[in-house]
């Protein structure tokens, strides 16, 4: 089972529980697909994107649960990173945690299925 992951902050997060699905980001809304990283990806995505940010999540999603909405289309440097031209459905998330916020400039991240 191979595994996406998203951060996105807490509040979006909760309104995704009481909606049911998750709509994505503004950034997400913006580009027309909600942007997931691989483990191997996730902490330059963090470092790049969420840097100072506090109250995020990290959520890990069943990427084969997720079918023909999943594109692997190529981004930084030509990796290919996982887009969901769809709602993330929460029958597809295996979880959902807070993410610690940065100290010393750095986010500790949990370990992961690659």
């Amino acid at each position: 089972m191979t595994t996406i992951y998203k951060i996105c902050r807490q509040d979006e997060w909760r309104a995704a529980e009481a909606a049911g699905a998750y709509r994505g980001a503004p950034v997400d809304k913006r580009d027309g697909f909600i942007h997931f990283s691989t483990a191997m990806q996730l902490a330059e995505t963090a470092a790049r994107h969420f840097a100072g940010a506090p109250d995020l999540m990290l959520v890990a999603v069943d990427a084969a649960s997720l079918d023909s909405a999943l594109k692997w289309e190529p981004s930084r440097g030509g990796d290919l990173f996982p887009h969901l031209y769809a709602d993330l459905p929460l029958t597809a998330v295996r979880w959902a945690r807070p993410l610690p916020d940065e100290i010393g400039g750095r986010r500790p991240l949990p370990e992961l299925d690659a």
